[in-house]
C-alpha cells in the first residue's frame, strides 16, 4: 500500500508538472500572438489557458508555490492583453466617428455646393 501510494504520488506529482508546463507553454504563445496582434490565435490559446486552469484546479495543487507563480504571470498576461485590446476598440471608435464626420461634410458640401 504505501508503495502504491508512493507511486500514485509521483505520478500526480509528473501530472502536475505537465499541467503547470501547458500553462507556461500557453502563457508564452499568449505574449507571442499579442505581441502580433493575431486575435484568433489569441481566442484559440484563451480557450486552451481555460482549460489548463480548470484542469489544475479541479486536480489540487501539491505545488500550490509554483502554481501560484505560474497563475500571477498569466494574469499579468490577462492584463496586457485587456490593455491592448480596449486600446484596439478606442482606435475602431474613433476611426468610425471621423467616418462618420466626414460623411455629414460631405452631404453637407454638397447641400451647399
Amino acid at each position: 500500500m504505501l508503495l502504491r501510494t508512493r507511486r500514485q504520488r509521483l505520478s500526480e506529482e509528473k501530472e502536475m508538472s505537465a499541467a503547470l508546463k501547458r500553462i507556461e507553454e500557453t502563457r508564452e504563445a499568449l505574449v507571442d500572438a499579442l505581441a502580433e496582434r493575431d486575435w484568433d490565435a489569441i481566442g484559440k490559446l484563451d480557450l486552451a489557458c481555460r482549460a489548463c486552469v480548470e484542469d489544475m484546479v479541479s486536480e489540487g495543487s501539491q505545488n500550490e508555490p509554483e502554481l501560484r507563480s505560474n497563475l500571477e504571470e498569466l494574469l499579468g498576461v490577462y492584463r496586457q492583453l485587456i490593455d491592448v485590446a480596449t486600446g484596439e476598440r478606442q482606435a475602431v471608435v474613433d476611426e468610425m466617428a471621423q467616418m462618420r464626420n466626414s460623411q455629414n461634410a460631405a452631404k453637407v458640401y454638397h447641400l451647399f455646393g
